[in-house]
């Protein structure tokens, strides 16, 4: 396993650890921080899994 793979237990840790994000405020267009804060990791992890993707390379990659 390369580096660049333990990246992908950063959106892990970040939902996992609920009691960082178990809270209301701040609101963000009306919606909690608890909700808003998980919303925002779907784009993140992607973003994140896309990096990963890309900085392994083909030599590392079994696309099928």
């Amino acid at each position: 396993m390369r580096p660049i793979s333990l990246l992908l237990l950063v959106p892990f840790a970040a939902l996992a650890w609920v009691p960082f994000y178990n809270h209301s405020l701040p609101n963000l267009f009306g919606f909690p921080f608890f909700y808003w804060y998980q919303l925002l990791w779907v784009p993140l992890t992607s973003l994140v899994t896309y990096i990963v993707y890309r900085k392994l390379g083909p030599d590392t990659r079994d696309d099928g």
